[in-house]
């Protein structure tokens, strides 16, 4: 779909509604979507919409002005926190909150520019050079709710599912890696006609 050069957003979920996306491709994709100057200060950060509750929880508990975000002030009330007690507070598991803390210290800040290059397969350019079953290196790029998404060398980056994350249950994907991690990952899906990769931790 193509909108006017003059159209600008003013939130992540006017962009859901002009561009008529699904409830599933919005969740995943809405993440790596930046809104500057838009309605919500939080648009313009990685946290993603479904932690805006928590976010603002934890914004009005230490008493802080959301429209200050970035600022010394705001990032100064962020240092030396006590995350354990925070998170009880709030009801919520310290790693998700550990990762809103660290993005409101720099909102928007792009990880992967930080990032170290890992050598990938000499053998694996495109899509249609995978395989399933196929053992890759990658580095972890984003992590969300349901999964993580992993740079092995595409275009786009490989999906690892939340259920593909280990054998054993898996509350919070946090809990098993984070942005920058270099990962022995497994191809598990194949889809040529969207170009997407279905990834697994788990070798089967």
């Amino acid at each position: 779909m193509k909108f006017r050069e003059s159209k600008k957003f003013t939130s992540r979920e006017e962009v859901k509604k002009l561009a008529g996306f699904s409830d599933k491709v919005y969740e995943q994709a809405i993440g790596f979507l930046r809104i500057i100057d838009g309605k919500n200060p939080l648009d313009q950060t990685r946290i993603h919409p479904e932690s805006y509750d928590l976010t603002n929880q934890l914004i009005n508990e230490l008493k802080l002005d959301i429209n200050k975000i970035g600022t010394k002030e705001f990032i100064d009330e962020l240092k030396d926190l006590n995350v354990l007690e925070l998170s009880k507070k709030l009801n919520c598991d310290i790693y998700t909150l550990k990762d809103i803390i660290e993005e409101l210290k720099h909102p928007g800040q792009d990880y992967r520019d930080k990032l170290d290059d890992i050598i990938l397969k000499s053998d694996v350019l495109t899509i249609n050079d995978l395989k399933e079953g196929m053992e890759l290196k990658g580095t972890v790029r984003n992590v969300t709710s349901f999964g993580a998404f992993i740079d092995i060398g595409l275009h786009d980056d490989g999906l690892v599912h939340i259920s593909k994350m280990s054998k054993s249950f898996v509350k919070n994907p946090s809990d098993v890696v984070s942005v920058g991690d270099i990962v022995t990952c497994y191809v598990c899906g194949i889809d040529l006609e969207k170009e997407k990769v279905q990834l697994s931790l788990i070798k089967d």
